[in-house]
């Protein structure tokens, strides 16, 4: 049985909405519970397509989380969900399907569904079989609520679509009656052959764009949604800024580089100097690089580790960046864009941030926005966690 800490659980989901449509009519939610090693989540696929789908399937999913997370009946909680939601004016039922995940790690885990095409449960590239009960509220008896208990592992993959994945294609050749579940299925199969770690995030889109590329005209006429969980063993970034408060801790400090099992980033040039000074490798600037660095100074290169940039601008850019929502259309600077994506492929982020005062960036003729390195690092272990759901560590050395 795996302990919690040795597994993160990727969750991530990628859609497509009905063309003509700028809203999808699926919604996902996710959650963390850390202190009860749980994740919950939740897909939904609203009536039709556009503003009055996204409703239903933003209502159910809002819904459905809270219930899940209060551990409340599974048939009490759907019985809810269907009689709250609106009714359509034109169809005069209200109707939102939904797939519910409350993973235990360490533990039993639920999956609780309703009229989405059912998951799957992929370990060492086989769909295992799962068994499901199936319940039937009195009041709504033409829907039926499936609830399957499994012990998930690290290494298992979860996937679960609304019927714009299997219904792909439908009434044309070489799919009269759709891609179905048995199409994505060996799909899937396949991507994960060719790429055994291929991230939820890659797989969940593959899937998307591959039912898409079923339809006639690769037309979305349909919304489609893949979600993708996939449990792991941690991919573990570290990064270094700003010197420690005392300079006899040198030593200790660059041992944090030498000693650790993942990707490495240091920011900042006193940082990077420590370093280099304390464990004898030097750092290699390429100075091609210098014209395509854009805004901030090029990134540097030492040996053991994955990135070395100048400190609190880059980090600053990096914050602003992963906070933008629209993203910025801007061109990032192109050690924020290597900094950018090792963060995106990392599960746990742990900052490591010097407490020396550096007396350059307390100049009051600075902008007013270059804020001392420890509040930048917290926007970035807030925007980490939230936002792109990491697992991030905060030390003051």
């Amino acid at each position: 049985m795996d302990m919690p800490n040795d597994v993160f659980v990727e969750m991530e989901c990628f859609q497509l909405c009905h063309d003509g449509e700028n809203v999808c009519g699926d919604d996902f939610l996710f959650e963390r519970i850390e202190n009860e090693n749980r994740h919950l989540a939740v897909l939904s696929d609203g009536l039709g397509s556009g503003i009055k789908a996204n409703l239903l399937a933003c209502m159910t999913t809002t819904m459905a989380l809270e219930f899940v997370r209060s551990n409340m009946d599974v048939l009490l909680s759907a019985e809810i969900i269907m009689d709250t939601l609106p009714v359509c004016e034109v169809r005069k039922i209200s109707y939102a399907t939904f797939s519910i995940f409350d993973l235990q790690i360490g533990g039993k885990s639920r999956i609780i569904e309703m009229d989405n095409p059912p998951f799957i449960h992929l370990r060492n590239g086989k769909d295992l079989k799962v068994s499901r009960q199936s319940m039937v509220s009195e009041r709504w008896p033409d829907r039926r609520v499936n609830l399957a208990e499994i012990y998930a592992i690290s290494g298992d993959r979860l996937i679960a679509f609304s019927d714009g994945v299997t219904q792909a294609g439908l009434g044309q050749a070489p799919n009269k009656f759709g891609w179905r579940r048995e199409g994505a299925l060996e799909f899937i199969q396949r991507k994960v052959e060719e790429e055994p770690e291929i991230s939820a995030r890659d797989l969940s889109q593959a899937v998307v764009m591959e039912a898409r590329r079923h339809n006639k005209n690769c037309a979305c006429i349909d919304d489609i949604s893949c979600m993708v969980i996939y449990l792991r063993r941690p991919r573990r970034l570290r990064l270094l800024t700003g010197p420690p408060f005392r300079a006899d801790s040198d030593a200790a400090y660059a041992d944090l580089v030498r000693n650790f099992d993942g990707k490495v980033i240091l920011s900042g040039g006193t940082t990077a100097n420590i370093v280099s000074r304390e464990l004898g490798r030097k750092i290699d600037m390429d100075m091609k690089l210098v014209m395509k660095a854009g805004s901030l100074p090029p990134p540097a290169r030492m040996e053991g580790v994955d990135l070395v940039t100048e400190g609190i601008l880059t980090l600053t850019e990096v914050a602003q960046r992963l906070e933008a929502d629209p993203p910025l259309t801007t061109p990032v600077p192109l050690a924020a864009q290597e900094m950018i994506s090792l963060f995106r492929a990392s599960d746990e982020i742990e900052f490591v941030v010097g407490t020396k005062v550096n007396e350059a960036h307390q100049d009051p003729s600075l902008p007013v926005d270059l804020e001392i390195r420890r509040n930048i690092v917290r926007r970035l272990k807030t925007v980490l966690e939230n936002k792109y759901r990491k697992r991030v560590l905060l030390r003051f050395f």
